[in-house]
Formats: structure tokens, sequence, C-alpha cells
């Protein structure tokens, strides 16, 4: 699995220190935090007991849909985002179709109306970590706990009690003890199959004929709605929902 998005971008946001979780309410970036090692290693450490009222479940990465094997699963990351989450939202709505949000934890805390907004929509959520760290598989247990744990409580938090579904690692940084841990605070470790490269902000012409390309690959799409400029992505999400529709698809959440 590949790992996503631009080191030199990551390397441009505003770092975060462990255990800190607030973030400036009038930006939009989230952190990186490379190269941070998460304080001691913890070489003895195994996946912590699972919260209060979480049912485990399983640790291996999810791709399939929950709708079978003519459907789609798409999955937006790094939000939610003041100017584009609502966006994406809107295109969503228009076309009757639920989405899978992997929320950046300090993004969550920063705007909760936004995670709320994505609950009430019939969206779910899943852990994209405290700061979209992508070297987290090179990190020590207790770093990657922090990471999971932290975000799990923010996004919670900031929807007024709903629970993440699912625990994306940042790049596909999953290691065996994360995903253990996710799956035992209920949390589906989830992969991706097709990368639309909306990131690299290529053209929405260039995410819709990536996405055709790949999708016999496997149903669950990677799109973005932080991190940069979006716009992209929102109007390549415009021409692809109805098309996908048109070609007989159906839209579910990666399966649990």
């Amino acid at each position: 699995m590949a790992r996503h998005g631009g080191r030199g971008w990551y390397g441009r946001v505003v770092a975060a220190a462990l255990g800190v979780t607030a973030v400036a309410a009038a930006t939009s970036v989230w952190t990186a935090q490379a190269g941070q090692t998460g304080g001691p290693a913890a070489p003895h450490a195994s996946a912590r007991a699972a919260a209060p009222g979480a049912q485990p479940v399983s640790v291996t990465i999810a791709h399939a849909s929950d709708r079978g094997e003519h459907a789609v699963n798409i999955t937006i990351d790094d939000g939610p985002d003041p100017v584009w989450t609502p966006q994406v939202l809107q295109v969503l709505r228009d076309n009757g179709v639920k989405a899978t949000f992997c929320m950046v934890g300090t993004q969550a805390e920063a705007h909760p109306e936004l995670v709320r907004q994505v609950v009430a929509a019939g969206h779910r959520l899943c852990d994209h970590t405290v700061s979209h760290d992508t070297t987290m598989d090179t990190k020590s247990q207790a770093y990657q706990a922090q990471q999971i744990e932290d975000a799990e409580r923010q996004i919670t938090k900031a929807s007024g009690g709903v629970r993440p579904m699912y625990y994306r690692a940042p790049g596909g940084a999953f290691t065996p003890y994360s995903r253990k841990l996710a799956a035992s605070h209920g949390m589906r470790p989830l992969g991706w199959n097709v990368d639309s490269k909306d990131f690299e902000r290529p053209g929405s012409d260039a995410i819709v004929a990536t996405v055709e390309r790949e999708l016999p690959g496997g149903p669950t799409i990677l799109f973005h709605d932080a991190g940069g400029d979006r716009s992209q992505t929102v109007t390549a999400l415009r021409t692809l929902l109805p098309r996908l529709k048109q070609q007989g698809y159906g839209f579910g959440f990666p399966v649990r």
C-alpha cells in the first residue's frame, strides 16, 4: 500500500507536541510530527484493553464493501476542514451517497460542528490519528497508542459521543500492534484499493480517470477534504458519483 501525500507538504505544517491536542481555531492545517519519536520506547507494550462499550473487530485491513461486489466505498481523509468538508458533504447529499470520513484528531477537535454534520448526514467516522504521522510504523508502541487513542477520544468528543468505526493509518503505515489496538477498540483497520491521487492536484479530469482505471482492482476509493486546496476533489466527485451510478454501482461502507 503506497504512502500518499507529499513529505514536503507535511514538513511545512505546524508540528504538534505529544499529548497536546489543542489547535488554533483560525487555521485548518494539521500536523505531521515527522521524525518525532513520541518519548521512550515501550518494547514490551501490548494492545490496551478495549474502551468501555467497544466490541472488538477483525484486525485484518478492510477493503471490501458491505454492499457486495458491485459497490464502492467512498472514503474522505484528513479533515474536517471548514472550507472543503461542507462542499464534499453537499456533493454527497446531492447524489444520495454515504461516505466514511477518516478524521485527524486535531482537526476534529478544532471543528466539532463539522464532525456533527458528518454524523447527522449518516456518514461514518474513522480515526486517522492525532497528527497524521506517516512514519508511525517506525515509532514505539507507546507513541502509536497515543496517536490512535487520543484521536479516538478527540473525534468521539467532537461528534457528541459517536465513536469512530474504523482506523486508517496515515499513508498506510499500519503495524501489527496498531491494527490489534484499533481492533480492540472496535475500529476496523481500513485500507484502500484506489488512490485517486487528488492530493497531488493533477486536475479533476485526471482524478476521475485514475479512479475509473483503478476501480476494477477493488471498491474502496481514497479522497481528501483537507491538507490544501481540494476544489479538484469536489469537482471530480460531482462527475464521478452520478457516473458510477449510471454504470450500476451501489455505494456502501467498508466491511466491519
